[in-house]
């Protein structure tokens, strides 16, 4: 790894950017979210920010189920999200459709539509545990590698 490769890798852990994504809920999980940004639980001390473009960010948080409306927007979103990135799932609606489960317009579970690698259960979850989520996140982007960016295969000559 080179040394911008390991600055990079170093900074995505010590200072991760969000995208906040609602894809068809009923904002609950929304407020409890908004809530870590308040002063009382002050994610951004831990140097996580709140980011309005999905291009400048490295975890994307999906509030609410997947909604048909929603789908197009939520893939897009993520193929704009540089790589290595993680998928947080905020609250129970995300991971099984919750009260939402079995409408016509839910397309499904987040997983369905794309790769989530922390779950945040609750509904909503407190903002405690949304925090906790994400610092789950956080650890699994030095695992994924600098260099998935770049294509390399893990182990590859590129990993050394």
């Amino acid at each position: 790894m080179g040394v911008i490769d390991g600055l990079v890798a170093k900074s995505r852990r010590k200072s991760p950017w969000l995208f906040r994504l609602n894809s068809g809920g009923c904002n609950g999980c929304d407020i409890e979210f908004s809530a870590c940004l308040s002063p009382r639980y002050d994610v951004e001390q831990t140097g996580a920010l709140l980011v309005g473009s999905a291009r400048h960010a490295d975890i994307l948080c999906v509030t609410g189920p997947v909604t048909q409306g929603a789908r197009t927007a939520l893939e897009t979103i993520f193929a704009q999200i540089g790589e290595p990135k993680a998928v947080v799932a905020v609250g129970n609606c995300p991971a099984t459709g919750d009260v939402f489960a079995g409408s016509p317009v839910i397309v499904g579970p987040l997983d369905r539509v794309i790769p989530v690698d922390i779950y945040i259960p609750g509904c909503p979850p407190r903002p405690n545990d949304i925090i906790e989520g994400i610092a789950k996140a956080v650890a699994t982007l030095p695992a994924k590698g600098i260099h998935a960016r770049k294509g390399a295969k893990k182990g590859g000559p590129a990993a050394k």
